[in-house]
């Protein structure tokens, strides 16, 4: 196996190759992503060659779907500038790497504010799901400064018709704004039980649903 400072990106490509799986490819493509390659073996690999950012902007430059995942677990989170980002998010169509890239990347930078906000109101629903997704985070993490009441206005106004990540990215938003702020727990129930968002999504035993009223009921429940 080649040592981290022989590895290429050409090599790379070869090795996520043999982790390839068809039988994960046909699971991963019904949820709209094009790779087959097991995800513990790419993040062993990823451990293995540690941060390389160079590296990582020729893997991402592949467009393959594989090599964009395995480049956003070696990149600098840091290095990248806004409009790197952007850029990224923009041509980035795979769920898992659109995940990744903002949890692992965007969340990380220096630039995830400003992001935040060009994003919530872009017209292109993948692009705002970004907005609402790093919303949820500040929701949770860093609330100060965020106009709680308003974007519950904004939710029960648009998440009913809102197109798919969207709607789950303002759903996901939705329940930790009434898990994580009690004042406001009595009106994302109301909004979720309105709206019935999710309300039937197939839930695994043993799993959460994601219907924002049950959702809340249930993480309120384990607090305490």
């Amino acid at each position: 196996m080649p040592t981290t400072t022989e590895t290429t990106a050409a090599e790379l490509l070869d090795e996520l190759a043999s982790i390839e799986d068809p039988r994960m490819r046909a699971v991963n493509e019904r949820h709209g992503d094009d790779h087959g390659a097991n995800l513990s073996k790419l993040r062993a690999i990823a451990k293995r060659l540690k941060q390389q950012h160079p590296l990582a902007l020729e893997l991402w430059a592949t467009g393959r779907t594989d090599a964009r995942l395995l480049a956003l677990l070696v990149a600098r989170p840091k290095a990248f500038d806004e409009a790197e980002l952007d850029a990224m998010l923009r041509e980035a169509r795979a769920p898992k790497v659109l995940d990744w890239l903002t949890n692992y990347v965007v969340k990380q930078s220096s630039h995830a504010e400003a992001l935040r906000l060009a994003w919530l109101g872009d017209a292109d629903p993948v692009v705002a799901a970004a907005g609402w997704a790093l919303t949820s985070h500040r929701v949770v993490k860093s609330p100060e400064g965020l106009d709680l009441p308003g974007l519950l206005d904004t939710i029960e106004a648009e998440m009913a018709d809102a197109l798919g990540r969207l709607q789950w990215e303002m759903n996901t938003c939705l329940a930790q704004i009434g898990i994580v702020h009690p004042e406001l727990r009595a009106r994302a129930i109301a909004i979720g039980e309105r709206l019935r968002v999710l309300e039937d999504y197939p839930t695994p035993p043993n799993c959460t649903s994601p219907y924002a009223p049950a959702w809340i009921a249930e993480m309120v429940r384990r607090q305490g």
